[in-house]
């Protein structure tokens, strides 16, 4: 049975779907749905997700082969003016409310400062955040931050330069510290750090992770292992589950529940405070003698407890394609009818039809066992843009 942490569910069984158009061209939504990005199943989404490159300075094992992927070529890559009009479209017309400009790895355009600062001149009250794997950002977290930068999300893995660069293959731990630090001098907080625990490699490392995260002032968010992964190695039984990263923090922390609303975060959040007393597996609520309050810490647990149901995010990849689902197999063409000449409210309506058929859930609904019927997408989460 999968965990939903008692959010609403989308409504059953949503009205049919006319047949599907050409392929990149979603079946057309009727007349009468709501405005905005709405799907069949009640959800709105607010929260963009536009992905500025696929490419990337890092190998992570879960994400890409030590060899790297084809990159797109440049002419395929939406431009800055083209990333200009389609945020101008998802605020001005379809509700968008914030956006996240992710990767591969952002900061290699060479163009990004303009390109922020100019949505932000378009929409002074847009929150902007960035992810990053921080490789770069100790000489471009000031400039960030004066182009209209809100907030940033540093992706590290692990504080030991060794396992750090196993992970990566690449040795640029130092420069990733000197980054965070950086974004957080800079005034781009709170700075979160995303944090991915691989079995026998740096799940060991989850309380030393949150100490030295609560000790900076950063919110730390650990993500289970998602599959996608180029290579199409992920298995459910090699993931480190949230459940497990819970009862890893336990042995040195007391989380109890964020009493803030979740309000549709990936991440279930949890207050931290230092254990005085033994414990014995995830303590939260459980009163156990504890220190004051050091922060809070986050899991998103897309695999083991789904969100599905209260899921905001729209996604652009790199090429302008629309992805309704981060696990989604089906893009639809938003850059390509756009540089035929399309006007904006069609634009607009491609994006409204590509989430309307969005799938009411990721299909990975079996906890604890590999599922038989989930497809893994063809793109890694480089190519996606997370």
């Amino acid at each position: 049975m999968t965990v939903q942490l008692g959010m609403p569910q989308p409504r059953e069984g949503g009205p049919a779907l006319p047949d599907a158009g050409m392929p990149g061209v979603p079946p057309r939504r009727p007349s009468d749905a709501p405005a905005g990005l709405v799907d069949r199943y009640g959800r709105r989404a607010t929260d963009m997700r536009l992905s500025l490159t696929d490419k990337c300075n890092l190998r992570c094992t879960y994400c890409m082969p030590a060899e790297g992927l084809e990159w797109l070529s440049r002419q395929a890559v939406m431009t800055a003016a083209e990333i200009e009009r389609i945020v101008r479209i998802g605020v001005e017309q379809l509700g968008v409310r914030e956006l996240r400009l992710t990767g591969g790895e952002p900061l290699v355009r060479a163009d990004l400062v303009e390109i922020i600062a100019v949505i932000r001149r378009n929409h002074p009250q847009l929150p902007i955040s960035l992810t990053t794997n921080g490789v770069g950002l100790d000489r471009k977290a000031a400039a960030l931050k004066a182009a209209g930068l809100t907030r940033i999300n540093v992706s590290m893995d692990s504080l030991h330069e060794e396992t750090f660069t196993q992970l990566t293959r690449r040795p640029f731990l130092d420069r990733v510290l000197a980054g965070i630090d950086a974004a957080r001098d800079a005034g781009l907080g709170p700075v979160k750090i995303n944090a991915v625990l691989m079995r026998g490699i740096n799940d060991h490392e989850a309380p030393s992770l949150l100490a030295w995260a609560v000790d900076r002032g950063y919110e730390l968010r650990f993500i289970e292992q998602m599959p996608l992964d180029a290579d199409h190695g992920w298995t459910r039984r090699d993931m480190i589950t949230a459940a497990e990263i819970r009862d890893l923090l336990s042995t040195e922390f007391v989380l109890s529940p964020d009493p803030r609303a979740r309000d549709g975060a990936p991440a279930e959040r949890f207050e931290v405070r230092r254990r005085l007393g033994p414990v014995s597996g995830f303590n939260a609520g459980s009163g156990l003698l504890s220190g004051p309050l050091l922060g809070t810490v986050g899991i998103i647990a897309s695999v083991t407890e789904p969100f599905c149901s209260d899921c905001r995010r729209t996604r652009i990849t790199a090429e302008g394609k629309i992805m309704s689902c981060l696990f989604s197999r089906e893009e639809f063409d938003l850059l390509g009818l756009l540089r035929d000449g399309a006007e904006d409210d069609e634009l607009a309506r491609r994006w409204q039809d590509a989430m309307w058929v969005k799938p009411k859930a990721h299909g990975m609904d079996h906890v604890g066992l590999d599922a038989p019927d989930f497809v893994q997408p063809d793109r890694s989460m480089s190519a996606i843009g997370g």
